[in-house]
C-alpha cells in the first residue's frame, strides 16, 4: 500500500514521476471511503480542497519549482485545529456548524510545506477523554482490533494513520492525548516541548498544558512533521524564539553515550503484567547497546502528578469554555431570559466536558482556590524541579506509555479508572517536556508503547535515540511482523 511508505520514499516517487500527487491523494480518499464507515476516524473530509492542493503541488513538481518538506503527502488534522473554510467541530455539538475564517499556525505551516490536508479527524469532545468514545458524533475504533478503542483524545488522528488512510496526522496532547493513542495503535507519537509548536488556532482545553504534535509510522516521519511545524509564531506569546535544529539530518547519528533513568514510580501496580514484561524485554535490548546505560531511580513526587493534573487541567478548561455562552461563542439559540440562554447552550456539552467544568469551577471557587488550585500549582513546580534534577544526571527518562493495551469500547465506565490511562504520560505535560511513544512490542496481541522523555527542547536527542531504538526493535522482530501485517 502506497500510504504505508515513508515520507522520504513517497517524495522520491513523486519527484521521479513514478507517482503523481493526485494518484497518492486518490489512494488516500479511496482508503478512507473503504474503511472509515467502520473506523470513524474522520469527522470531515475536504475532498475539493485536497484535490485543489494536490494539483498545485503537482504543478510545482512538473515545473521543476522548489517544493516543500511535505510535498504531496496526505495528512489528517485533529478537529480542534482551525481550518479556514473547513468545518471545525472539536467533536462537539457546540461547534457542529462552525466554519473558521483563518488557519491555525500549524495548518499554515503544513500548507507552506506543500502537504495535502485530507480532512479533520475525530476526537473526544474538546479533547477531554482517553478513548475517543466521548465524541459528540460517533466513537472511533482501533485499526488493530475494531472492538477496541484507539485511545484519546486524538483517537481519530491515530486511527487514520494506523489504518493507512493518511501518511501522517496531527493531534494535540494535554495529558497524553498523542502518546496514549499512538501506543494503542502501534504508532510513533510525539509531544514536543511546550512552546516549540505554536498553539495559535488550537481550540484550548488547558492552555498551559496543550501541545500539538504528530502521529507517524516511524521516527523518521515524526522528524519530518516536527521540522515542518516547529518554530516561533508572533501570534503565540508562549512560542519558542530560539533556533530550531535540523531534526532530519542528525537523525541517523546515534548518540555517543546515553544514560537513561527508569523511575520506579512510573512502573506502578496498575501496569498490566504482560505489558510490563514487554517493556522490560525492550529495555533489556536497549541496555545491551554499547552506548546505553539504564538505571532505576526514584522520583517520589511523580505520585502526585495525577492529582495535580486533575485539578489544574479542569480549572483551565472551565475558564476556557466559559466563552461558549451563546452570545460570544456557541450556538445562538432563542431564549426568554439570560439564564435560559445559558442553560440551553450549556446543555450542548457532553457529560465528560460538564464533569471537568464542574471540577474546575469548584477548584477555582472562593474558599477553595487556595486549598486546591494554588496547592496544585505548587505541586507542579515541585514535579518540574524533580525532572530538572534528574536531567542533571541523565539524558533521557523511560517508562511504559500506558498502563494497559487498548481496552474494548464501553469496557470502562468509571471516570477515575479512565483517568488512570494517563498515569505515565501526565508528568511530562506538567513539566512542559518533550515525550515520545515508540512501538516496542506486543502484549495480549496488541501494540505496546515505550515512552521516552527528554529535557526541554531536547527533541533532537530524543528523536536520535528513538530512531536507534526503533531499528533495534525492527531487527529483533519485537514488533515488525505484526506491524507489517497492518501495512
Amino acid at each position: 500500500m502506497l500510504l504505508a511508505h515513508s515520507i522520504a520514499t513517497l517524495q522520491t516517487k513523486l519527484t521521479e514521476r513514478e507517482l503523481s500527487v493526485t494518484e497518492l491523494l486518490e489512494d488516500s480518499l479511496t482508503q478512507i471511503k473503504t474503511t472509515d464507515q467502520e473506523l470513524g476516524a474522520f469527522i470531515t473530509i475536504d475532498e475539493n480542497g485536497a484535490r485543489a492542493q494536490a494539483l498545485k503541488v503537482q504543478q510545482k513538481i512538473d515545473n521543476h519549482e522548489p517544493i516543500g518538506l511535505l510535498a504531496g503527502i496526505p495528512i489528517g488534522v485533529k478537529d480542534l485545529l482551525s481550518t479556514k473554510d473547513v468545518r471545525t467541530t472539536c467533536g462537539s455539538k457546540m461547534l457542529e456548524n462552525f466554519i473558521p475564517i483563518y488557519d491555525a499556525h500549524v495548518v499554515q505551516l503544513l500548507k507552506k510545506a506543500d502537504a495535502v490536508i485530507v480532512g479533520k479527524t475525530n476526537m473526544d469532545e474538546f479533547a477531554m477523554g482517553s478513548s475517543t468514545e466521548h465524541s459528540a458524533f460517533f466513537p472511533t475504533r482501533n485499526p488493530w482490533d475494531k472492538s477496541r478503542v484507539p485511545g484519546g483524545s486524538s483517537g481519530g488522528s491515530a486511527a487514520a494513520v494506523g489504518a493507512n488512510q493518511v501518511v501522517a496526522s496531527l493531534g494535540s496532547d494535554t495529558g497524553g492525548s498523542i502518546r496514549q493513542p499512538a501506543s494503542f495503535c502501534g504508532l510513533v507519537g510525539l509531544k514536543p516541548t511546550y512552546g516549540l509548536v505554536s498553539r495559535f488556532g488550537l481550540v484550548a482545553f488547558a492552555s498551559s498544558l496543550d501541545q500539538i504534535g504528530p502521529f507517524t509510522h516511524s521516527v523518521e516521519d515524526a522528524a519530518y512533521l516536527l521540522q515542518a511545524i516547529a518554530g516561533h509564531d508572533p501570534h503565540d506569546s508562549t512560542s519558542y524564539t530560539g533556533e530550531v535544529p535540523n531534526y532530519i539530518n542528525s537523525l541517523q547519528e546515534p548518540p555517543k553515550k546515553l544514560t537513561i533513568a527508569l523511575p520506579r514510580e512510573l512502573f506502578t501496580k496498575c501496569i498490566d503484567k504482560e505489558l510490563k514484561q514487554t517493556v522490560q524485554t525492550a529495555l533489556e535490548k536497549i541496555n545491551n547497546l554499547n552506548n546505553v546505560i539504564i538505571e532505576e531511580v526514584s522520583m517520589p513526587h511523580l505520585k502526585y502528578a495525577m492529582a495535580t493534573y486533575y485539578l489544574l487541567a479542569p480549572a483551565e478548561a472551565s475558564a476556557n469554555l466559559a466563552r461558549f455562552d451563546g452570545i460570544r461563542y456557541g450556538v445562538n439559540t432563542k431564549a426568554a431570559s439570560l439564564q435560559e440562554l445559558y442553560q440551553k447552550n450549556r446543555s450542548l456539552f457532553g457529560p465528560e466536558v460538564k464533569r471537568r467544568i464542574m471540577i474546575g469551577t469548584h477548584a477555582l471557587s472562593s474558599g477553595h482556590y487556595d486549598d486546591y488550585y494554588l496547592q496544585a500549582q505548587k505541586a507542579r513546580t515541585v514535579i518540574r524541579e524533580e525532572f530538572l534534577t534528574t536531567f542533571k544526571q541523565y539524558d533521557l527518562i523511560v517508562s511504559p506509555t500506558t498502563p494497559t493495551t487498548a481496552f474494548k469500547l464501553g469496557e470502562i465506565n468509571d471516570p477515575l479508572t479512565m483517568y488512570l490511562n494517563d498515569i505515565c504520560s501526565i508528568p511530562a505535560n506538567l513539566a512542559g517536556l518533550p515525550a515520545l511513544s515508540l512501538p516496542c512490542g506486543l502484549a495480549n496481541k496488541l501494540p505496546v508503547g515505550l515512552q521516552l522523555i527528554g529535557p526541554a527542547f531536547g527533541e533532537q536527542l530524543l528523536l536520535r535515540a528513538a530512531y536507534q531504538f526503533e531499528q533495534l526493535f525492527i531487527q529483533d522482530n519485537l514488533f515488525c511482523q505484526e506491524w507489517c501485517k497492518q501495512c
